[in-house]
């Protein structure tokens, strides 16, 4: 748990604390004196009419005169998150939980296939598919983990990279994010989410396939951000970071993926290679190979009407991943505790292939 120092609440004398989400966690916070229940839907909704009780939240007051409430609030969220049964605080009702809330089936998280027939032209845009992917919008809490940070993603605007922008912001970091033009409908959305945050968000839309274009790229997002220490050499000091995205299909290559293979097998192997050059000083180089990830990608040319039908089918769940499951990934291997970790592929596959 942790303060909520954004939004409505920190402007009155109420502190947010985030809590597991589940219904029985927020029945077992409502017992203490001093708590009160906010909706993910609307501030006040009452708990049983709540349809997304997985991003519910408790608050309790926090005043220099009310240290003993407090102190039992916490206590209470404590217990519901710990899932124990018994006695929260003196004066409360019990409680009992019989399962884990924190616990989910990864088979059944996500929409499986079959998935009805849609294309877009290239590149395409999240925003328009159908399901929609899940990038954490709503879903992926930060804790502070990369605060005064600053990082350039490439494709920040939907899929994989979409997904680091929302993350790093939530953890504290400053995102400048490139996309095609075309994508601009996306990257607006990704910029609002990054700003609503509180994080200064920079938006650099531009083709990479333009040598000048990247050079501006790489300035524009150290002008703006004041700096970067994830991606984008000569400007990475010691303890910065790289990650590229590689893919399964780098060590596991589908007949009919013969070149997109070819560039995740280079991309696997400038990491490595990276690596070593720049151990020295004192930078990490590491890359994240995903699975089938339901992205605009799948829609746009990157794989055959019937394939994108059923499209994760073959995973050990049934399902594609989706962005968001990768997300902590990205975060992990940007983070200054993962200090160790360099020259790696980190995969993220639903059971196929092997990094």
């Amino acid at each position: 748990m942790r303060p909520d120092d954004n939004g409505p609440i920190a402007r009155n004398p109420w502190h947010a604390v985030e809590i597991v989400p589940s219904r029985a966690s927020c029945i077992a916070a409502q017992a203490v004196k001093g708590i009160r229940f906010l909706s993910a839907q609307a501030p006040g909704l009452p708990l049983e009419q709540c349809t997304q009780p997985t991003a519910c939240r408790c608050t309790y007051r926090k005043h220099p005169d009310r240290r003993e409430d407090a102190r039992r609030a916490e206590d209470a969220i404590a217990a519901a998150m710990a899932g124990t049964t018994g006695v929260l605080a003196q004066g409360t009702a019990s409680v009992t939980s019989s399962s884990d809330p924190a616990i989910q089936d990864p088979r059944s998280k996500y929409p499986k296939p079959p998935f009805k027939k849609q294309t877009q032209p290239w590149p395409g845009l999240a925003r328009d598919m159908d399901p929609k992917p899940d990038h954490g919008e709503t879903s992926y809490r930060g804790s502070g983990r990369l605060s005064g940070r600053k990082a350039l993603i490439t494709g920040g605007d939907s899929g994989m990279g979409r997904a680091a922008a929302i993350a790093y912001a939530r953890e504290g970091e400053d995102v400048a994010i490139n996309y095609f033009p075309t994508e601009e409908p996306d990257a607006r959305e990704v910029m609002q989410l990054i700003k609503q945050g509180g994080r200064n968000g920079v938006s650099i839309p531009g083709d990479l396939r333009d040598e000048a274009f990247c050079q501006r790229l790489v300035s524009e997002a150290v002008q703006k951000l004041g700096g970067l220490d994830i991606v984008a050499l000569p400007h990475l000091k010691p303890g910065s970071v790289i990650i590229g995205t590689t893919s399964e299909q780098a060590y596991d290559p589908s007949p009919d993926l013969y070149d997109y293979a070819q560039t995740k097998a280079a991309t696997m192997n400038y990491v490595k290679s990276l690596a070593k050059q720049l151990g020295p000083k004192g930078i990490r180089v590491n890359g994240v190979a995903p699975g089938p990830i339901w992205t605009p990608l799948q829609i746009s040319g990157g794989a055959t009407e019937q394939k994108y039908e059923n499209f994760g089918s073959t995973t050990v769940f049934g399902r594609p991943g989706q962005p968001v499951e990768l997300a902590s990934i990205y975060v992990q291997l940007a983070a200054s505790d993962a200090s160790f970790a360099t020259g790696n592929i980190y995969g993220a596959a639903g059971g196929q292939g092997q990094p």
